[in-house]
């Protein structure tokens, strides 16, 4: 089903959000705040930045934003701890570092549909892969996915060779065939397949979405939610309206998106198919309802259970909800 059909089913429901346009955290007649933001240069990771550019939303909320591109979202993390951004946006593999106490979350995104195991021609199922070198990027939704998908098999990576990948040196790794598998995402795969058009994939994450969520995620740095208040509700309430936009204009977001990507539309709507775009009014509906906070609890359970965490901090403390609904006020 591609993006603009999966619209369709919760612009109604949208339309309940309009009080997050505007709202409490409009800069007019305020004085502009600098915002360093970070982003992936995928569709999740691009549409809203690109919408609040495009529209002007930023600068409506006092807002003067420079973007910053970055391939995964520990390296934002990492930045944000540093202070070189005041805000990014992760993919739920990189969830673990808020929930090691890292970063806030601040606002949910959308849930993701992209991650695949994908193998080489020949190889048709997980229990395939035992010896098998796979390339994952380390602490992202890949590394997440494969891990899921070794354990419903009744595996672990101890059976795999695992080989810690950035994502375009797995791109051309799989493209040239000198790995047999990967855990990666689309919209790179669809660059692979290119290459490699008999390219098999062995899970995605709908088939885990009976026990796990796949959210990606707008966070900050723990210091600029403890010391930056005005900041961080000018933010989220830009990110609302975008939101707002992304839901009721999926043709224009598209456009918008290619654009600051420097691609073809097409491409990004292709991309757009594999996310499930979530409105405004439901995103608070599941923040004040503790949904929110039941997905972050299971993905702990993943990251413990995956020996990524030991102790994670509680979902209530990474996950700043109320800053996110109060926004909207």
């Amino acid at each position: 089903m591609n993006f603009r059909k999966k619209l369709l089913g919760v612009v109604a429901a949208s339309a309940l959000a309009l009080t997050a346009c505007g709202g409490g955290g409009s800069g007019e007649g305020g004085e502009t705040i600098d915002v360093t933001f970070g982003y992936i240069g995928d569709f999740n990771g691009t549409s809203l930045l690109a919408v609040a550019e495009q529209e002007g939303i930023w600068e409506k909320h006092g807002l003067d934003v420079t973007p910053k591109v970055f391939t995964n979202g520990p390296l934002q993390i990492q930045a944000l701890g540093t202070g070189d951004l005041d805000f990014g946006y992760i993919g739920p593999g990189a969830m673990w570092l808020p929930a090691s106490g890292q970063a806030k979350v601040v606002a949910i995104n959308t849930l993701g549909e992209a991650d695949r195991v994908v193998a080489q021609a020949g190889i048709t199922s997980m229990q395939d892969l035992r010896g098998k070198t796979v390339a994952v990027p380390e602490g992202t939704s890949g590394d997440m996915i494969l891990t899921l998908a070794l354990e419903e098999a009744g595996m672990t990576v101890d059976d795999i060779e695992r080989v810690p990948m950035e994502p375009a040196a797995i791109v051309a790794a799989l493209s040239s065939k000198q790995v047999d598998a990967a855990g990666f995402w689309y919209p790179a795969l669809a660059t692979v397949k290119q290459q490699v058009p008999d390219l098999v994939e062995l899970a995605q994450n709908t088939d885990f979405e009976d026990t796990v969520a796949f959210p990606t995620a707008f966070v900050a740095g723990n210091d600029v939610v403890a010391n930056e208040a005005e900041k961080t509700t000018r933010v989220l309430a830009a990110l609302r309206e975008a939101m707002q936009y992304r839901t009721d204009q999926p043709g224009p977001t598209i456009e918008a998106t290619a654009a600051m990507l420097g691609i073809e539309a097409a491409q990004v709507e292709a991309d757009a198919g594999n996310v499930q775009v979530l409105p405004v009014a439901e995103l608070d509906r599941l923040t004040t309802d503790g949904t929110v906070t039941k997905w972050l609890a299971g993905m702990n359970d993943y990251f413990v259970a995956a020996g990524k965490l030991d102790a994670p901090v509680e979902p209530s403390e990474y996950y700043t909800g109320d800053l996110f609904t109060g926004a909207g006020q």
